[in-house]
């Protein structure tokens, strides 16, 4: 592509596939290394999210940093410079790659900063359970849901997950996505739980998508264990949180507190055994009903407390007060035809800085796609685009301590970021599952 207002020594060209990838923000071999630049012209909307490297909170919310007809330059895969193309050109050699944005709205790749990646199978068959009107724990009760996936993940060989993890992980750069957060947890043993951790160590090193692991031992108690819980809490505890952390497979640990899953205490009693060895805490609370699960995340001082959809005010403070950031799955309440939706509107007036993600899973949110993601904050969660936008970018990349390396555009930033087929970023949440077709870039490589 050309910009019409460039010098003629410029040479555009197109970008190549980058092949490989570090989670948790460690350069990528196949980013833009030392060779030419690439300058992105023509960037009709530029969303810089310019601003603090951490969460953003009440009117911090809607400020995006906006740069009409904005150039950016690219060096050494990060962000070396934004603004005019006027401004910027004397900087420029004659040997550079250039991309012509046409127009349109250039936005940070989204971080989705909630997501089962990988899994064997899948719940079509819940789904019409579902459909016929059983509801989630009913149908988890008959030996379904998360039980199904764990016989799947387990039958399955580490190469068929990986198989099948590579093909969920084009779907999230498809839609925009360069960084997400991927649990384990359909594995439910010491073996599967590692398997499902080394297939997610193999996948960083076969896609361009930026992975940040979790183990999620602690999703429910497996068959075998159901009469026996407090030696599967051994297990978790004393063999796999050592060896994990011990052999960096993952920098989160994180607990299902639920009625089918784990207790309160339970939950405290693994993410302590977590934070002695020196893992980040992230927690799914309170998604059925209010028990004190945000309590507990705040006293724990953890990162994120997922799900919140019956939350209340109380919880809300205690949250706020811990610096814990809320993660919101809209498409899990979607996806499961129910009508309680976490209270952003309230979150967002205690000050809360909330986070939306995907929440990707076979049989709750068999989803991907973060403009979705978005479409639904707007609607459900009554999140102005600019604020969805925000949750989904920055906010969630502060979640997952990488606000000072992606989640913005900004010089000496991660060059990861997404041209859409829009003009207007509000687009984004107005045109429901439209079939966008961005260009995505890691690294200031193309992804797809």
């Amino acid at each position: 592509m050309s910009d019409p207002g460039a010098s003629p020594g410029l040479e555009f060209e197109n970008q190549t596939h980058m092949t490989t990838d570090q989670a948790a923000g460690a350069p990528a071999p196949g980013e833009r290394g030392q060779g030419r630049p690439l300058i992105v012209v023509n960037c009709g909307q530029l969303l810089t999210l310019a601003g603090p490297a951490r969460p953003r909170a009440g009117a911090e919310l809607r400020e995006l940093g906006v740069v009409r007809n904005a150039t950016m330059v690219v060096e050494n895969g990060r962000i070396s410079a934004i603004g005019s193309y006027r401004e910027l050109s004397p900087q420029l050699s004659r040997g550079v790659d250039a991309i012509d944005a046409g127009g349109r709205a250039v936005l940070p790749g989204f971080v989705d900063a909630h997501t089962h990646l990988v899994f064997g199978g899948n719940r079509i068959g819940d789904f019409e359970q579902r459909i016929a009107g059983r509801t989630y724990q009913e149908i988890a009760a008959a030996g379904g849901g998360i039980a199904s996936t764990l016989e799947a993940t387990r039958k399955a060989s580490a190469e068929e997950l990986l198989r099948a993890a590579k093909r969920h992980a084009q779907w999230f750069l498809a839609g925009g996505a360069t960084t997400i957060e991927a649990k384990s947890g359909y594995g439910l043993s010491a073996e599967a739980e590692l398997k499902i951790l080394d297939v997610l160590k193999s996948l960083r090193e076969r896609t361009p998508l930026r992975i940040v692991p979790t183990l999620l031992a602690a999703h429910m108690v497996p068959p075998e264990f159901r009469d026996h819980r407090e030696a599967y809490l051994q297990i978790i505890m004393d063999r796999l949180i050592p060896q994990v952390a011990e052999g960096s497979l993952a920098r989160y640990c994180d607990v299902f507190c639920d009625d089918h899953a784990f207790t309160l205490e339970e939950a405290r009693r693994v993410l302590l055994a977590a934070k002695r060895n020196g893992l980040g805490l992230r927690m799914h609370v309170e998604q059925f009903r209010a028990d004190g699960g945000a309590k507990l995340a705040a006293e724990l001082g953890a990162n994120t407390a997922d799900h919140l959809e019956c939350t209340n005010a109380e919880g809300f403070e205690a949250l706020r007060n811990a610096s814990v950031q809320p993660v919101l799955l809209p498409a899990s309440v979607f996806a499961l035809s129910r009508t309680e939706y976490p209270n952003a509107r309230a979150m967002i007036a205690a000050g809360l800085a909330p986070v939306i993600a995907s929440d990707f899973n076979p049989g709750s949110s068999p989803t991907t796609s973060m403009p979705f993601i978005i479409s639904l904050a707007a609607l459900y969660l009554r999140m102005l685009p600019s604020e969805a936008i925000v949750a989904s970018t920055i906010n969630a990349a502060a979640s997952l301590e990488m606000a000072q390396e992606v989640g913005s555009l900004e010089p000496g930033k991660r060059a990861d970021f997404v041209i859409h087929e829009c003009e207007d970023y509000r687009e984004l949440a107005y045109f429901i599952a439209a079939p966008i077709r961005p260009r995505v870039f890691v690294g200031g490589v193309e992804a797809i």
